[in-house]
């Protein structure tokens, strides 16, 4: 996937990573990593339309002054005409999943233009909050939970 993506692994998540390597040789594992595409997919989306902050919790920068005079009531920072939230999309790889789109213009967004000479600040919108994770464990135990008929 060009343009910027987030893989989510649950190589950080210890305590869960071994209950699902229990799970995953005897389960419909794909299932679970659909479901953590979808999750994650939809905390994105909620964050370009509604959050308009990065997954640290920091506001995104404003629009400079000639910029903003140059957008319409419907604009918002990154949704002029919802291009980049609609190519926000998951990919399960094996037993990975990536979260992100194919938009070449996407990374100046999340990582800012400084790198390549354009003054435009970086307004993440990839990755996960500690409210994302705490979402994502909920699910996994959930998951976990139902394959064990608990």
């Amino acid at each position: 996937m060009s343009g910027a993506s987030l893989t989510f692994d649950v190589q950080g998540l210890p305590q869960l990573k071994a209950r699902i390597d229990k799970l995953a040789s005897r389960s419909n594992f794909n299932e679970l990593l659909e479901g953590v595409g979808a999750e994650i997919e939809s905390q994105t989306h909620r964050r370009l339309q509604e959050e308009k902050k990065s997954p640290d919790g920091e506001s995104w920068q404003a629009w400079s002054d000639g910029y903003a005079q140059s957008r319409h009531s419907g604009h918002s920072l990154l949704m002029n005409e919802g291009e980049l939230d609609d190519s926000i999309q998951f990919l399960v790889v094996g037993d990975e999943v990536h979260v992100g789109t194919n938009l070449i213009y996407a990374a100046i967004h999340q990582f800012g233009g400084e790198d390549v000479g354009k003054d435009i600040a970086a307004r993440p919108y990839l990755g996960l909050s500690d409210e994302n994770v705490k979402d994502i464990e909920a699910l996994i135990n959930d998951w976990a939970d139902e394959q064990l008929g608990l």
